[in-house]
């Protein structure tokens, strides 16, 4: 299904920052850690994990947590997280800021193996804020979303700092996502440059075409 693409207000006024935003923000910058997703990709991620009351939601690269917060904050209290990231150290400020809240299951290991392995339930929402599940082992991410699930990337703008290459792997990343016949793919150009993908609901795609 054929990608389309819409601009956005760039200098929205975000309300409802989760409590512990500044805390992690200040975690963050005294890690050296900078690759928090931006604030307008997190209150987009709240608003769309409102939107999934009781679901399950994965999140592929914890980071210290600043989009796990993002994502708590718009997840109701029957709602679900699995959040994986290879780096401990990191990851264990997002464990410690979250300590208690029992929505939340972090994973410390590779991404990829993780994805390998799993064998439970498909997601309701999945971010992909890491190279597995966006560069690598995209198929196989997709197989876990949810018929009608969305699939959230960022990042797809070019930025300072990106690796010799890295905009070619941003184009065949795209170039794979359009080819997809079973998601609708739209994506925004606005904060780091996002792609929201929704899987087809066999049976609604069925009554569609029957006219129903």
């Amino acid at each position: 299904m054929a990608l389309s693409e819409c601009d956005m207000d760039d200098n929205p006024t975000i309300t409802q920052l989760p409590a512990a935003l500044t805390e992690l923000q200040a975690a963050a910058q005294a890690a050296g850690f900078t690759m928090s997703c931006e604030p307008r990709t997190g209150s987009l991620l709240a608003t769309l994990a409102a939107t999934r009351p009781g679901g399950r939601i994965l999140e592929l690269g914890t980071g210290v947590g600043e989009g796990t917060a993002w994502l708590l904050g718009g997840m109701d209290k029957a709602a679900e997280l699995v959040s994986v990231e290879l780096d401990d150290a990191v990851q264990g400020i997002a464990r410690r800021q979250f300590d208690g809240d029992e929505r939340v299951r972090f994973v410390t290991g590779d991404g990829g193996r993780w994805l390998e392995e799993y064998d439970s339930a498909p997601f309701d929402l999945v971010f992909a804020d890491t190279w597995p599940g966006k560069f690598t082992h995209l198929d196989r991410v997709l197989e876990l979303v949810a018929p009608g699930g969305m699939y959230v990337i960022d990042d797809l703008t070019p930025q300072p700092g990106w690796p010799d290459g890295h905009e070619a792997a941003v184009t065949d990343l795209l170039a794979a996502l359009e080819e997809r016949s079973d998601f609708r793919t739209t994506r925004l150009t606005w904060s780091s440059g996002l792609l929201i993908a929704v899987r087809d609901a066999a049976d609604d795609v069925v009554d569609v075409r029957a006219g129903v």
